[in-house]
């Protein structure tokens, strides 16, 4: 198992909003898809998971509403909104910028 590691401040938003961007997910499977993506190196635990789907629902980047999950529970499920795909869009463009910017000073360049 890869060891863990934090997130970078500000990438949980980013990763949520791409993780919803295929289909509604409850928390708990956002949580998992994460980790399951990242081959365990990245682990949300739900004391940030949960403060930041309550603030994307806020701004209007994401939609919930209570459906039953996979087990039989209620569960209240997420999914992007046209505002959460057009700041999807954005965060992306400028996550590439700036690994890209980090790789070139890591080598030298």
């Amino acid at each position: 198992m890869a060891p863990k590691s934090d997130l970078l401040q500000g990438t949980l938003d980013l990763l949520i909003l791409r993780t919803l961007s295929g289909e509604p997910m409850h928390g708990w499977g956002i949580s998992q898809r994460i980790q399951q993506l990242s081959k365990d190196v990245l682990q949300v635990n739900q004391g940030s998971l949960y403060p930041a789907l309550h603030r994307l629902e806020q701004q209007g980047l994401i939609a919930a509403e209570w459906g039953s999950s996979e087990n039989n529970r209620q569960a209240k499920f997420y999914q992007l909104t046209r505002d959460g795909r057009r700041q999807l869009a954005e965060e992306t463009k400028t996550w590439e910028r700036l690994s890209t910017a980090v790789a070139r000073v890591l080598a030298g360049l």
